[in-house]
């Protein structure tokens, strides 16, 4: 199956569309233009505070499209409203829960540990691993647990990434820096290891709202771009996988594919 993957994504109604801010409108053409079967909706959808209010008016008529197919987490500016109402009410969803998606086994996660209980989630998300064994999995949340980008490692992540790491994860897809970064296999710790081992994490968050410079390379990092908004379009195939972030435009700035440890 293939569909897309990104975070970062709607301005509120009413703010000003330029070359570096605010691009929504085209990112969501160009992931119409992929034809997708599944739309992974990596959090800060709707800024500035995920009020249901904007979602009606802003997401709506632009990613809008896509809710029928759309499996969305939650970032840090959903829960500038208090328990992220309004994301929670606009897609009639949890906080965690996962997604089977052809023959994968997708887990969507709510990584603002701030605002939840990370250890209480990453227990649950072991017990989901053990009880739903599969081929390939993947994980899907805001915060990556190693970028580059100005936010940085998020070390609160830490029990949900070991979780995942110690249940065979493949592929973790996460945005918060706006920028797109791919690492290699991380481990338990977010250290580069042996390809086939830990899991390969993608960091997407050229949706539309802005984009960010990224810093000195963390370790693991194998390519950046960060001037370009842009979609990951991903194929989920059994036993592997297969990626090309396209920017604004049509161009592939990054591809390439990989096989699930299972």
């Amino acid at each position: 199956m293939s569909g897309v993957a990104v975070g970062d994504i709607v301005c509120q109604e009413g703010d000003e569309v330029s070359s570096g801010a605010c691009r929504q409108q085209e990112t969501a053409d160009l992931a119409s233009s992929l034809d997708p079967q599944f739309v992974l909706a990596l959090g800060d959808l709707q800024y500035e505070s995920g009020a249901l209010d904007q979602f009606e008016a802003a997401w709506k008529p632009t990613w809008g499209r896509f809710d029928d197919i759309l499996s969305p987490a939650p970032g840090n500016h959903e829960y500038r409203t208090t328990d992220a109402a309004g994301y929670l009410s606009y897609f009639h969803t949890q906080p965690w829960y996962a997604r089977t998606i052809g023959s994968w086994r997708v887990y969507l996660l709510d990584s603002d540990c701030n605002h939840v209980d990370c250890r209480k989630e990453a227990a649950w998300l072991t017990r989901e691993l053990a009880a739903s064994p599969s081929v390939c999995t993947a994980i899907a949340m805001h915060h990556p647990r190693v970028s580059s980008g100005p936010h940085g490692d998020n070390t609160m992540v830490g029990p949900l990434w070991r979780a995942a790491a110690f249940g065979g994860v493949d592929l973790a897809l996460t945005a918060h820096d706006h920028d797109y970064e791919r690492f290699g296999h991380l481990d338990a710790e977010g250290a580069p290891t042996d390809p086939g081992q830990g899991i390969r994490e993608l960091v997407v968050g050229t949706g539309g709202r802005s984009l960010y410079r990224t810093g000195r390379p963390r370790p693991g990092s194998e390519a950046v771009h960060d001037r370009r908004f842009g979609v990951l379009h991903l194929t989920l195939d059994e036993g592997g996988y297969a990626w090309q972030f396209v920017a604004v435009g049509g161009e592939v700035l990054d591809r390439g594919s990989d096989t699930c440890q299972g």
